[in-house]
């Protein structure tokens, strides 16, 4: 009877580190909408997910730090980051930023992801941006193809 309970004891600590483990790297999703709402985390990382606002892109200094705001059609985030934007990054396109929520509401990204191609999209940013209506600077067929993804 020992060894089971001691068995069951060493069983239900390696299932709590597992969780632990898990639960510190999930990084959830957020759209503008979300952010302006409050619903956003604060000093935790999350990903923000929107369109590019077409003429938003700025670069500052020697050109590794860019500022840009991303877009759901209903609300807008300020996005900096410091590094080398994808290739494929452009205004009007989707893009998934990872990082956190600075205390003036403006979104400091550690990293950019932008989509592979016109025929993608992350299946929360269509969702979102179906929700907030069509988004902006992309074709119609665009958030039809990402929402059909979601279904």
């Amino acid at each position: 009877m020992i060894w089971i309970l001691a068995g069951l004891g060493a069983l239900g600590i390696a299932l709590a580190l597992v969780l632990n483990a898990f639960q510190s790297n999930l990084v959830f999703f957020f759209t503008p909408t979300q952010i302006a709402n409050g619903e956003a985390p604060q000093g935790r990382a999350f990903r923000l997910g929107g369109l590019v606002e077409p003429g938003s892109l700025r670069r500052e200094g020697d050109g590794t730090v860019v500022a840009f705001r991303v877009t759901d059609s209903a609300k807008t985030v300020e996005v900096t980051y410091r590094g080398i934007l994808p290739d494929l990054f452009k205004e009007g396109r989707g893009v998934v930023a990872q990082g956190t929520v600075e205390p003036d509401g403006s979104f400091r990204a550690s990293e950019v992801l932008a989509k592979h191609d016109e025929n993608y999209m992350p299946p929360e940013a269509a969702e979102a941006l179906e929700r907030a209506g069509k988004p902006v600077g992309a074709p119609s067929e665009f958030v039809d193809k990402a929402s059909k993804s979601l279904k």
